[in-house]
């Protein structure tokens, strides 16, 4: 399918700004902030908390209403492993808590490379535990690294949780998967700012076909939490989520899996333009809802 029309216009409206993969650590943080307005404005939640968890990890929990016995879904941003924070996806934990009408704890993990791996994923672990802890359902749920980390936390704690939610998931770090190749460039973040990403958080120790690092890698994937895998069409992340969404249903999980068309990797978290993003960011509380919310 053709680009969609407001993803070529925004595609459009970044031309002239350098690309992502030549800014420093500091510059890219910084673009990831701005970018946050592609959401639109923060719409009201009945209550938003910053917490500091046990594990001395920040975190923001958004209610849509005040209710104790609100389910939790956890949320990791994304941002490649060394960007993103609470304040670049609050608008869109905001939208995403009231469509899926259950507590959002975002959480603030460490940062490469700052914190190389496992560090990222440490802090995922304790976070779900935290939520585990407060004897609600618990859901885990993220974009682009943030999805890589949500569906290692399912990976430790396949017994206990409910759903995952897997939006555009930077999942394999060998980076070998043809839409590597067939969209390199020009489609928002491309191959060589994955591969950058992937260096600054593993460095050059970690083994990228670790399954702690690259779940697709894990030999036993079975009796996780059903799932849903979210892919964009010109994504050069597209092949390596929908490969792991097979070898999920392979494994006998219920999944749910849905490419949006003419769509770019980031787009998830633009529904103040883009009308796609919307609908994505509706499907998933729709399903989280339903994985969540007594019968």
């Amino acid at each position: 399918m053709p680009l969609d029309p407001e993803v070529a216009l925004l595609l459009d409206s970044e031309k002239g700004q350098p690309p992502r993969s030549a800014l420093d650590v500091a510059a890219t943080r910084e673009r990831m902030r701005r970018a946050a307005a592609l959401a639109g404005p923060p719409p009201a939640v009945a209550r938003v908390e910053d917490l500091t968890l046990p594990s001395q990890i920040r975190a923001r929990q958004y209610w849509p209403k005040d209710d104790a016995a609100l389910p939790i879904a956890v949320y990791f941003h994304g941002g490649r492993f060394f960007s993103g924070d609470l304040e670049s996806h609050d608008a869109a934990c905001r939208i995403l808590a009231l469509e899926a009408g259950c507590r959002l704890l975002a959480v603030d993990y460490r940062l490469a490379p700052e914190h190389r791996f496992p560090a990222a994923l440490d802090d995922a672990a304790a976070a779900v535990e935290f939520a585990l802890g407060q004897g609600v359902p618990v859901a885990v749920a993220g974009d682009s690294a943030g999805a890589n980390l949500a569906a290692g936390a399912a990976l430790l704690e396949r017994a206990r949780l409910r759903a995952q939610l897997l939006v555009y998931p930077m999942i394999d770090a060998t980076c070998l998967a043809a839409s590597y190749r067939d969209y390199a460039e020009g489609y928002g973040p491309g191959a060589g700012d994955m591969q950058r990403g992937w260096s600054e958080y593993l460095g050059d120790a970690a083994d990228p076909r670790d399954p702690r690092v690259s779940p697709v890698f894990a030999e036993d994937l079975t009796g996780l939490a059903p799932a849903f895998v979210l892919t964009a069409e010109y994504d050069t992340l597209r092949d390596e989520g929908e490969r792991y969404a097979r070898r999920l249903i392979e494994s006998g999980n219920l999944v749910q899996a849905r490419r949006y068309l003419g769509t770019i990797h980031g787009f998830f978290t633009m529904p103040g333009v883009l009308r796609a993003a919307r609908e994505a960011i509706a499907e998933a509380g729709a399903f989280l809802r339903h994985r969540l919310m007594p019968a």
